[in-house]
C-alpha cells in the first residue's frame, strides 16, 4: 500500500489540512481491510510482507 495516502496509508497518513504534515494512522481502505482480517503492508514493509507470505506458505494457510 502507498504510505501516507488517505486511502492506503498503513502506518501514517496526511493530516488532511494540505500542509504536508503526516500523522500516525491508517487510510480508509487499509482500515477496512484490517477490520476484515486482512494483513496490510506498506511499501516500506516489503521484507515483513515476504516473511509473512513465507510463513503462510509453510503452514499451508494459503491453500
Amino acid at each position: 500500500m502507498q504510505e501516507s495516502s488517505p486511502s492506503c496509508g498503513s502506518l501514517r497518513v496526511y493530516d488532511g489540512r494540505f500542509a504536508g504534515i503526516r500523522v500516525p494512522g491508517h487510510g480508509v481502505t487499509t482500515a477496512l481491510l484490517r477490520r476484515a482480517g486482512v494483513r496490510v503492508f506498506g511499501e516500506d514493509q516489503v521484507a515483513e510482507a515476504a516473511a509473512c507470505l513465507r510463513g503462510l506458505e509453510s503452514s499451508g494457510a494459503s491453500r
